[in-house]
């Protein structure tokens, strides 16, 4: 054991001295190493340390969102309405803006501004992370934006981002149609709907804008970026870019759209043009209108408060959303319930007196002399009232109802357009319901010429007449051609869609179109003087929707504005192989006939016949405007007769 341990030992002091000299340098080694790093160390947080202390402090790294561009929205034929344009928008970062009060009192002094709005905006991000930038001012002037560049050094946390903002390039075309946008709230944000929406983004209040919202919102991107110490930036370090919204291309034709807007101005009405083989909307107006741009740059309150309280309601869509009784454009319902019945034929004929015995009571027909003998045909042409009471009396409100609302009345059309109404096909039960009180025979009379409780839309009455002009077919109309990506991918694209048909048969359906063809074509037509054309032949129905009751001499009254009868007409053109199917309805504008009936007349020819000049003359249109209005003038009694004409004509 002796020997052995000897050997061991003698073995441990030959290893130790065959390293020794390995450790040695490696020990040199790992000093000169640390002594190294000590000293850069020493140089970096000693003698640099208060310039790379500066230099954190000032440079930071952040997430910036890039909003993306809104979708166009264009015509049939591509011609762009909506587009976007670039906003410079003056944000602030409360967390770059030290002092905050004194950035916030330079900016107010070199904008004259009200500091306190400044700090209003602010606070009213206080939720926000102090790091994401809070938007004073959208869209400031180029003045604005030279004056916050120049002293750029006193605003720490000031930034001036560029921001696409929507622009209405034809401010006012199509207001209803296109609709606007508005600033998202708060209830809206935390309702879950707008997931990619932050404060102070835009979305859809209206029209196409708000129904496709989604289309057309597309995608934020975002970029990484390294910013001063005042928040301005530095460099772009990566992006992901934004994904546009959608392309929205519309059925309207611009040209068309904008003569019904040129007809429409100084009225309140609506007009509705549509293909009769498709249900397209090709052109569909409401007046007054409204500044779509007022609302994308920032309606004022005292802008608002104009729009608001016009007594011309230039925010509501009369196409689309008013109600009105139909008047005389109701017998074409009527006259296809008579006939499908077998109550009536163009071989019998009713005697026109003037007025209409049932019960104790006298119904009065517009002519006041009366149209003396006539079938169904002439009855229609000339708007006979006698002729339909005698239809009404036999058929009864809840047989009239059954074949209204199988005509399309009394129900939404289903357009892609969001608020519409239904209007109101009334029955028997349905008064019960509302009033508390039985359905009176006499109502019935009533109903038959489109007065009573009967309401429609101008939009549910061109479906109805584009079926007549089709052969019975029902469409649901069609606001959208196509939805397209900025690709040019087709993402969506509409197809003509039934949704009904006529209650009646084609022999019967040829009765009613005869009629309508003799209002605009034969001489006792109520819509001769005024809507035939020597280059296109049409057909088409008027109506004068009385708002008060009153006695059939009693004219002067009619003459205010407020009871003055709502014109209505109703038409399609050419009457053999139609393209066109047009519903005009004026608000207080007296007689269908030549009131709304030359405007329904122009847009026709203007689909149909674009070269050709308009054949409305001021005898027919201008004369009955200064006639309604001026009162004062030496031919006052001329102006009063022809009223009275106009107004006790259909």
């Amino acid at each position: 054991m002796r020997i052995k341990s000897q050997v061991e030992a003698c073995f441990e002091f030959v290893d130790i001295y065959w390293y020794r000299p390995r450790i040695v340098w490696m020990m040199i080694i790992v000093l000169a190493m640390f002594f190294l790093m000590a000293s850069r160390l020493f140089y970096l947080q000693i003698i640099r340390g208060e310039h790379y202390y500066t230099l954190s402090e000032n440079n930071c790294i952040r997430l910036q969102r890039v909003k993306p561009f809104r979708g166009l929205i264009c015509d049939r034929n591509g011609r762009i309405l909506v587009e976007n344009r670039p906003s410079f928008d003056l944000r602030i970062i409360p967390r770059d803006a030290k002092p905050l009060e004194t950035t916030l009192d330079n900016l107010a002094r070199y904008l004259h501004l009200p500091v306190e709005d400044l700090a209003l905006r602010v606070s009213q991000s206080a939720g926000s992370y102090s790091y994401r930038p809070v938007t004073l001012m959208e869209d400031i002037s180029r003045t604005d934006l030279a004056m916050v560049s120049a002293h750029r050094f006193d605003l720490p946390g000031v930034i001036i981002d560029c921001n696409p903002r929507r622009h209405y390039l034809y401010d006012g075309f199509a207001a209803h149609l296109i609709g606007y946008l508005g600033e998202i709230t708060a209830d809206e944000l935390n309702s879950g709907g707008f997931k990619h929406k932050q404060r102070g983004d835009t979305i859809g209040r209206a029209g196409i804008e708000k129904v496709y919202d989604q289309d057309l919102s597309g995608l934020p991107g975002g970029r990484v970026v390294q910013v001063n110490a005042i928040g301005q930036l530095m460099k772009i370090l990566d992006t992901v870019p934004p994904a546009s919204g959608h392309d929205i291309h519309l059925t309207i034709d611009y040209d068309l759209q904008k003569k019904a807007n040129e007809l429409l101005l100084g009225l309140c009405g609506a007009v509705v043009a549509m293909d009769p083989f498709t249900g397209e909307v090709l052109a569909m107006a409401s007046s007054p209108v409204y500044s779509q741009n007022s609302f994308a740059d920032g309606i004022s309150i005292q802008e608002w408060d104009e729009v608001m309280c016009d007594p011309g309601r230039p925010m509501f869509d009369k196409a689309l959303q008013g109600e009105y009784p139909p008047a005389s454009t109701y017998k074409i319902v009527t006259a296809i319930a008579g006939l499908e019945e077998g109550l009536c034929d163009t071989g019998q004929t009713v005697f026109c007196p003037g007025k209409y015995k049932f019960g104790n009571r006298y119904y009065g027909c517009w002519k006041e002399h009366g149209h003396g003998s006539l079938n169904l045909i002439d009855a229609i042409s000339e708007s006979c009232d006698v002729y339909f009471y005698q239809l009404a009396r036999r058929l009864g409100v809840d047989q009239l109802a059954s074949y209204a609302r199988a005509c399309g009345l009394g129900a939404k059309t289903g357009i892609d357009l969001g608020a519409e109404s239904s209007g109101l096909v009334p029955t028997s039960q349905w008064k019960q319901r509302r009033f508390g009180v039985p359905w009176q025979a006499g109502e019935t009379l009533s109903i038959a010429i489109g007065q009573g409780y009967n309401l429609a839309t101008p939009l549910q009455m061109v479906v109805l007449t584009a079926a007549v002009a089709n052969g019975g077919t029902l469409y649901r109309p069609s606001i959208i051609s196509t939805v397209r990506s900025v690709e040019g991918t087709d993402i969506m694209t509409e197809s003509p869609e039934k949704v009904g048909v006529l209650p009646v048969s084609p022999e019967n359906l040829a009765i009613v179109k005869k009629g309508l063809w003799k209002v605009v074509n034969s001489e006792k037509g109520t819509a001769r003087r005024y809507v035939s054309s020597n280059h296109v032949e049409m057909s088409g129905k008027t109506g004068t929707a009385q708002v008060i009751s009153r006695k059939a001499d009693d004219h002067e009254i009619h003459r205010k504005d407020a009871i003055r009868p709502h014109a209505w007409f109703v038409g399609y053109a050419p009457s053999e192989n139609p393209q066109i199917a047009v519903a005009v309805l004026i608000e207080h504008g007296g007689a269908g006939s030549s009131t709304a009936g030359p405007i329904a007349r122009e847009v026709m020819l203007s689909w149909l016949s674009p070269e050709i000049e308009t054949e409305i003359t001021a005898a027919a249109v201008g004369a009955d405007i200064v006639d309604y209005t001026d009162a004062g003038s030496a031919s006052e009694g001329a102006g009063r007769k022809l009223i009275s004409e106009s107004l006790r004509s259909e």
